[in-house]
């Protein structure tokens, strides 16, 4: 018998499209998963109201679990996403890229050098959870997860 716990480690391998360096599980998307009595119901939480990955990330998860019939992916506001729902592994992964994990603006560090020598360049980032920062110690640019 296939369980929720199956269906999440699958799900564990469905990157985000816009920070395909994580998993929709390690972003913390994935709410519930359940079953139908003709397949699978996966209910995603989008990291901002008008996401526009939504659409590719349910289309993803579609077809990672095509094989266990019907897949309906939902999304919910049921509980607000944040960045607490970021995994150590997503963290991990993020830093790893040079994208700062989500933290307190006066707790900053740069992914690069790790220095606290930081300025935010903009509250606007490239996508709606990121924003624009700058090192004076490495003098290298990165973004960071908006802490939400």
């Amino acid at each position: 018998m296939v369980t929720a716990g199956a269906i999440e480690a699958i799900l564990a391998g469905v990157p985000d499209p816009e920070l395909p360096v994580c998993s929709i599980v390690d972003l913390g998307m994935v709410h519930r998963v359940g079953f139908t009595d003709d397949g699978v119901r996966v209910e995603l939480l989008p990291t901002f109201i008008g996401c526009p990955a939504i659409d590719l990330i349910r289309d993803d998860v579609g077809r990672a679990l095509a094989g266990f019939g019907r897949v309906d992916v939902v999304t919910t506001f049921a509980v607000p996403w944040s960045s607490d729902r970021i995994s150590p592994t997503g963290r991990a992964a993020l830093a790893a890229a040079g994208i700062a994990p989500p933290t307190d603006p006066e707790a900053m560090r740069c992914p690069h050098c790790h220095s606290a020598r930081v300025v935010i360049d903009s509250a606007f980032g490239p996508t709606q959870c990121r924003t624009l920062w700058y090192c004076r110690d490495c003098r290298q640019p990165f973004e960071a997860m908006k802490l939400v």
